[in-house]
């Protein structure tokens, strides 16, 4: 399992596979409550969650943990 975490959006992706390729997530549902959509494959195996409002929903620690991905990038050290 990965974690995402876009802290600026306050959304996180748990990537419940090691790897998903483009387009393989052919199917996304809303949740009842609308805090998260799920991704499902083809074959109707979860890929993966994204998460709304992540900070209070997930432990801090998962999110702590997670991969930053709103950060920028770092330049190349000479």
């Amino acid at each position: 399992m990965r974690v995402e975490y876009d802290a600026s959006a306050d959304m996180a992706y748990i990537y419940l596979v090691d790897r998903a390729a483009p387009g393989e997530a052919v199917r996304q549902v809303p949740t009842e409550d609308n805090t998260a959509v799920l991704d499902y494959d083809s074959d109707g195996r979860l890929l993966g969650i994204e998460m709304f409002s992540a900070r209070r929903r997930l432990h801090p620690d998962l999110l702590s943990a997670a991969e930053r991905i709103d950060r920028e990038p770092r330049p190349p050290t000479e």
